[in-house]
């Protein structure tokens, strides 16, 4: 385990299911955002990242970069760079996957997923089974 690596309780919150609060996915745990709060203390967390441009940076290397341009060229103008999820929009976290307290409209991951679900996955000869 790296010195990036975040523990919840005993589980590595890292490629957790992220949840709306009425239980529908709208990502994965990709990455996380850590400040130094300046005290001499430990990192703080304040959000979660994810998508790819964010999964690019933890994986790294040659495959990191590739996997981060093409989530670059993938999203929406308008979507954050790395989708962001702020802390304050977690209501628990459990083994099985982080709990927003939030619709997933809410969630900057939404913009991306509905346009690979529009111009991608809709467009998939027998998608609809």
């Amino acid at each position: 385990m790296s010195d990036r690596d975040v523990l919840w309780g005993d589980e590595l919150l890292w490629d957790h299911l992220i949840l709306d609060r009425e239980g529908e996915p709208v990502g994965m745990v990709d990455d996380l955002e850590l400040i130094d709060p300046g005290d001499g203390g430990g990192p703080v967390l304040t959000a979660i990242l994810c998508g790819p441009t964010a999964l690019g940076a933890r994986i790294g290397g040659r495959i990191g970069v590739w996997w981060t341009a093409i989530g670059r060229r993938l999203r929406a103008s308008e979507d954050p760079y790395p989708p962001r999820i702020p802390l304050a929009l977690v209501e628990r976290i459990d083994v099985k996957a982080v709990h927003l307290a939030v619709f997933r409209e809410a969630v900057p991951t939404s913009a991306f997923r509905n346009w690979v679900l529009e111009k991608i996955i809709c467009r998939i000869p027998g998608n609809d089974r």
